[in-house]
């Protein structure tokens, strides 16, 4: 063990990106939980705390528990582990806030354990918290926490993850409406078929927008950011969302889309100075609705989940 007991960042994340369902994701530099992990004698996982959010300190019940539970038992070393959880990211947002839990979790005691485990592997321990949270074990938000930058799941069977180039003026601007959208119910309006036609649309805006992220052509991710077959049945759950997108657009972001299963709402941006005024236009839309909401300006962060000395 090469230290006793370690805080990390937990970073919020982006899923799907528009058209890249259950295989896209991108991790955030500003906005995130902050977690303590302590290694242990006695062969349990324990939270001990949690500030910020209520959630359940039953390890059973909760996706930092399950997911290190899930870690410790293919370790196999009559080891545990005690867990503090600070959350700052709001159940149900849509950027990831039980995916920084499990993620954070298993980075952390990964690291105490002196790294055993592969990021590939961390990313299948966290999936068991994602599991809990929605009923399905997607790695979309967990595979970017623990990656950092932006990342594809090429196959979860057997699960692959690709992380893919970051160009360096990408920015993000995220508005999160105050109101709460679960997973599962998102995922409950999405049909089970989908034509042909559709799909081959959106297999080619997931390439695209792939190449686009390797080459740096901006433009390119751009045009790939459209999601012809989740976002027209989720964005009814979200308010203003059309209203949003528009103004996001003139004001000269790259693209604009649900964030994850919402009600968050994220526009990608060539330069910080273009999201900015992306936060200001979307603002400028949300204040006439009365509903309170957050809006954040973030860089990609490449590095993921990481140490707070």
């Amino acid at each position: 063990m090469t230290t006793k007991s370690l805080k990390v960042f937990a970073p919020a994340t982006v899923a799907n990106l528009s058209c890249g369902f259950d295989v896209l994701g991108c991790c955030l530099d500003t906005v995130g939980d902050e977690m303590v992990i302590a290694l242990t004698q006695d062969p349990n996982v324990t939270i001990t705390k949690i500030e910020g959010a209520d959630l359940p300190l039953e390890t059973h019940k909760n996706v930092a528990g399950v997911a290190v539970e899930a870690l410790l038992r293919q370790y196999d070393q009559n080891i545990g582990a005690t867990i503090e959880i600070y959350k700052k990211i709001k159940a149900g947002s849509g950027i990831g806030s039980s995916a920084a839990s499990s993620a954070g979790a298993v980075w952390a005691v990964n690291y105490l354990l002196g790294r055993p485990f592969t990021k590939q592997q961390l990313v299948s321990f966290a999936m068991e918290g994602e599991k809990l949270a929605s009923g399905n074990a997607h790695a979309d938000n967990v595979a970017p926490a623990l990656f950092g930058g932006f990342t594809l799941v090429r196959s979860y069977h057997p699960l692959d993850i690709i992380k893919l180039n970051t160009p360096k003026d990408i920015v993000m601007t995220i508005i999160h409406p105050q109101i709460e959208v679960k997973t599962s119910d998102s995922r409950s309006v999405i049909k089970n078929k989908i034509s042909l036609q559709k799909a081959i649309q959106q297999w080619g805006n997931v390439g695209g927008f792939v190449a686009g992220l390797c080459t740096n052509d901006y433009q390119l991710i751009g045009r790939s950011l459209e999601d012809v077959i989740i976002e027209p049945l989720r964005s009814i759950l979200i308010p203003e969302f059309e209203k949003v997108k528009n103004i996001a657009l003139e004001k000269g972001a790259l693209g604009c889309g649900i964030s994850g299963s919402g009600p968050s709402i994220f526009a990608l941006s060539k330069g910080l100075q273009v999201a900015k005024n992306v936060a200001e236009g979307i603002d400028h839309v949300y204040k006439k609705t009365g509903l309170e909401f957050d809006i954040h300006v973030s860089k990609i962060n490449t590095e993921g989940v990481k140490i707070i000395l």
